[in-house]
Order: structure tokens, then C-alpha cells, then sequence
């Protein structure tokens, strides 16, 4: 049987010969390659993560401190600026702490929630709320207290009262059903109360926003009547 032809083991290879033996596939020498780049390739991914990060500058806003409730006024032990992504900072953010102290909450407000001129009370909150240039707030007690407890901040309501009451504007009043007296249709829940404690023995108020002919009908009828919401 003929021998294999023996492979040239020189012992003086020339350089042709060690470019070739250095092209020559090999596992060891695969592993390491890819290895390498691997490595490469992780290094490039690290850079530009952290080149892409230096060029973004993070905005600076106000969030809540701590849990807040409906109708507290912030002091600036209830504020915390924190950096965040500009393109998740919603219109109307607070910047500033001085852009919030002072100012009445409007609804439950988590700790660490982004606070915006919406969650506070100020001119603005009627007429974004109502969607009125000329809307109002009108702060009503309601018949029942126990519905209080019901609404929140943003919901939708018409206001009644007795029918036999004569002290609103009766341009502005409609006859309901079952004898009731619708005052204004669509109102939207601007403030609510927070939860009363056992001590607490007054009525509570609820803020309610709504053009500016209705609120004054619903301010004078509350004077004298006792009203009541029903939900849309």
C-alpha cells in the first residue's frame, strides 16, 4: 500500500510558507478570532451608549415628595426635582419649586408623580377644565355627603335642585324629571375634599367648574336650596 506524501516540515520555512500556515483555517485559531471580535464589538456598543448619553441632556422637573391628597397646599418639603427624559415631560410640568408652593392639589397625587399645572388648582383650571375661556369655579355642598366620597377629580355631572326654588336664574334653569330642577348640564369635577376624619363635622365643599352664567345660577340656588349631582 502507498504511503500519504509526507507534509513539508521544514525547518527553515520561508515566508510564503508562514503566510500560508498562518491563513490555514484552524479551530483554536477560529475561536480566538471570533472571541476578538466579540470583544470588539461589545466595546463599540459601550461607546456609543455612552456617547449617546452625554449628548441627550435630561430635563429637570418637580415631582411629588410624598403621597399627596386632594386640596393640600404644597409647601416646598412637597417637592423634589427630578432629571428625566425631555421627550416624557408633558405639557404644563412644574420646573421649579416656586412654580408649585402656594398652590392647591386637585386630585390624589402619588410620590414620585410628575406634577403639572392640571393637578393644581389655579385661574387657568376652569377653562382647561371646562373647556370655556370664561368658565368658573363654584364651590357647592351637596345634599348627600356620602357622594362626596363618590367624585373625583375630572368627572362629569349636571347639577339639580328642587324645583320649587325660585333664587336662581330661571333663564338658565330646565325642568327634570320626578321634580327636579336641572341648574347646569356638564359640569366637571375641578376639587374634591379629601377624606374626612371623625372630627370633622362640617359639610364637605366640592369644586365645580362650568360656564360663567351657570356658575352664578348655582351659586345663588346653593345659597338657599340644597342640590345634588347625578354622574354622566
Amino acid at each position: 500500500m502507498p504511503r500519504p506524501p509526507a507534509r513539508d516540515l521544514r525547518l527553515d520555512p520561508t515566508l510564503v510558507d508562514r503566510i500560508r500556515g498562518a491563513l490555514r483555517p484552524g479551530w483554536a485559531r477560529s475561536l480566538a478570532v471570533r472571541r476578538i471580535a466579540a470583544v470588539v464589538l461589545v466595546g463599540v456598543a459601550l461607546t456609543s451608549a455612552l456617547i449617546a448619553h452625554r449628548g441627550t441632556r435630561l430635563a429637570t422637573v418637580m415631582v411629588a415628595a410624598r403621597d399627596l391628597t386632594p386640596g393640600t397646599e404644597l409647601v416646598a418639603e412637597d417637592l423634589r426635582a427630578a432629571d428625566v427624559d425631555p421627550a416624557l415631560v408633558p405639557p404644563g410640568a412644574l420646573r421649579m419649586t416656586r412654580d408649585g408652593v402656594g398652590r392647591t392639589v386637585t386630585g390624589p397625587v402619588h410620590d414620585g408623580e410628575m406634577l403639572t399645572d392640571w393637578r393644581l388648582l389655579s385661574p387657568r383650571l376652569p377653562a382647561l377644565l371646562a373647556d370655556d375661556d370664561g368658565a368658573r369655579l363654584v364651590p357647592v355642598r351637596l345634599a348627600d355627603d356620602a357622594v362626596v366620597d363618590l367624585l373625583r377629580t375630572g368627572d362629569v355631572v349636571d347639577v339639580l335642585t328642587e324645583s320649587d326654588d325660585t333664587t336662581a336664574d330661571v333663564s338658565a334653569r330646565q325642568p327634570a324629571r320626578h321634580g327636579g330642577t336641572v341648574l347646569v348640564r356638564g359640569a366637571v369635577v375641578a376639587v374634591v375634599p379629601p377624606p374626612r376624619t371623625t372630627r370633622d363635622t362640617r359639610a364637605p365643599v366640592v369644586m365645580l367648574a362650568m360656564p360663567e352664567r351657570d356658575a352664578h345660577a348655582v351659586a345663588g340656588t346653593a345659597l338657599a336650596a340644597p342640590v345634588t349631582v347625578v354622574f354622566h
